[in-house]
């Protein structure tokens, strides 16, 4: 692992080392651990409890991944072909209420996010890494996986076990670190924005 960030001592071990190789060693990751790492995201908290995301998923060699792997920028193929599951994160931009009744969900995409750090966070705590990412050619994968109109594709992400650095072309090895944070007074502030 890369040098460990320094980080107030009070935020939790899992959430200062959690970081996104883009390095995997292809190794398969059984559905129980991925249907955990899943269903963690599903305790995310949503607007009314809505719950607006859906994960759709491919284990790598199985009869999706190649299609799914498609749906990335050629950047992203390049080192997401090594991990064990590729998944695309869908919100619903409506709130569904049980008399049929829908209005405008305002945070669909804010509760998609949280669910998608709660997966993050429950992979790492089973010794898994994932990497998320915008680079997605967004326009033909809502097409390709089928999703409704009414419904946004947020990102993806995969799933995998860290492989050494140079596993990764030449070029990738120099980023194969873990990323800066932000100091909390840049993040954060009492009263306005400005």
């Amino acid at each position: 692992m890369p040098e460990r960030h320094q980080a107030n001592p009070t935020v939790h071990d899992l959430i200062v080392d959690r970081w996104s190789p883009r390095s995997f060693d292809q190794s398969a990751m059984p559905q129980e651990d991925l249907n955990a790492v899943l269903e963690a995201a599903g305790w995310a908290p949503s607007a009314f409890n809505g719950q607006p995301w859906t994960f759709l998923y491919a284990h790598r060699g199985d009869e999706n991944w190649d299609r799914f792997l498609s749906l990335l920028v050629d950047f992203n193929q390049i080192w997401a072909k090594n991990a064990s599951v590729l998944v695309f994160v869908v919100s619903d931009s409506l709130m569904r209420k049980d008399d049929g009744e829908t209005s405008a969900n305002r945070s669909h995409s804010f509760d998609a996010g949280a669910a998608w750090a709660l997966a993050a966070l429950q992979a790492a705590a089973m010794g898994y890494h994932t990497h998320a990412m915008s680079g997605v050619h967004f326009a033909k994968a809502q097409a390709e996986l089928n999703i409704p109109d009414d419904h946004r594709l947020e990102a993806a992400f995969v799933i995998g076990t860290k492989a050494p650095k140079e596993n990764l072309p030449e070029a990738l090895q120099a980023r194969e670190v873990q990323s800066a944070r932000k100091p909390l007074s840049d993040i954060a502030r009492a009263g306005n924005f400005a």
